[in-house]
C-alpha cells in the first residue's frame, strides 16, 4: 500500500467509529539515545482503560514505529516518552509532518529529561510554528473527564506546575506535550512507581481525554 493510500485508510478511520474496528495505539521510536522504551506497561494499561471507560476497541498490544515508517500512517495516535536526547533526520521529519497534516496525533510525555531535546527538534520539525500553552478551558481537557486546572502532577520531579504545551494547525492540536505532569509513569502498573490507585487512575483519565480529542478532531 502506498503512502496516499495509507492517509486515505487513517481519515477513513478516525472517522469510523471505534467499537466496529481494533486500533492499534503506536509508540513512536525515535534516535538520539533517549530510551523511547520506558514505560512498557503504560500503553497497554491505557489502552484497557479507554476500552472499559469510553467503549473503545484498542489492541492491547502497542506498535513500535520509527518516525520514518510508513506504519506511522496505520495508527491515529502516537505517543513517545524518554529521559534524554532526541534526534529525527530530515526524511523522519518530513514523514511526522505528512502524518500529521493528515490526521495524525502526537503525544509527547516528557518522562523528566526529555525537555531540551525535544523542544529543539519540535522547532526542526515545524519552523513556521510556535508552541503554545493551552489555557485550562481547552476540549482536551474537558472530553469524558474533567480537568478544570488543566494535566493533573503524577510525579513530583522538580516541582514544577505541570503544563500542556500544543503546535496547532487551523485550530486543531497537532502534537500535545505534556510537560512536569508524567502521566506515562502513572499510566504504569502502580507497584512500578509505588502510585496511588488515585493518582494512578487520574493519570489514566487524563490520558483517555488525550485519546478522545485525539480520535474526535
Amino acid at each position: 500500500m502506498n503512502k496516499k493510500n495509507l492517509i486515505f485508510v487513517l481519515l477513513l478511520g478516525l472517522s469510523m467509529t471505534l467499537q466496529s474496528q481494533q486500533i492499534q495505539i503506536g509508540l513512536l521510536k525515535y534516535n538520539g539515545g533517549g530510551d523511547w522504551y520506558a514505560n512498557p506497561t503504560a500503553l497497554p494499561n491505557l489502552a484497557r482503560f479507554c476500552n472499559q471507560e469510553l467503549n473503545t476497541n484498542f489492541d492491547i498490544e502497542y506498535l513500535e514505529i520509527a518516525p520514518g515508517d510508513i506504519d506511522l500512517f496505520n495508527v491515529p495516535y502516537v505517543h513517545m516518552t524518554g529521559h534524554g536526547n532526541v534526534i529525527f533526520n530530515e526524511t523522519e521529519r518530513q514523514n511526522l509532518r505528512e502524518y500529521l497534516f493528515a490526521g495524525g496525533f502526537l503525544h509527547i510525555d516528557d518522562n523528566y529529561g526529555m525537555d531540551k531535546y525535544i523542544r529543539r527538534e519540535l522547532q526542526k520539525l515545524f519552523p513556521d510554528k510556535k508552541m503554545v500553552e493551552l489555557p485550562y478551558a481547552h476540549p482536551i481537557y474537558h472530553q469524558t473527564y474533567k480537568f478544570k486546572n488543566g494535566l493533573p502532577k503524577i510525579h513530583r520531579h522538580d516541582g514544577k506546575a505541570p503544563q500542556g504545551f500544543a503546535i496547532m494547525h487551523k485550530g486543531r492540536v497537532l502534537v500535545f506535550y505534556s510537560y512536569e505532569s508524567d502521566l506515562g509513569d502513572g499510566w504504569e502498573d502502580p507497584s512500578v512507581h509505588n502510585d496511588s490507585p488515585e493518582k494512578h487512575r487520574e493519570a489514566l483519565q487524563m490520558g483517555a481525554n488525550i485519546i478522545e480529542y485525539a480520535l474526535h478532531n
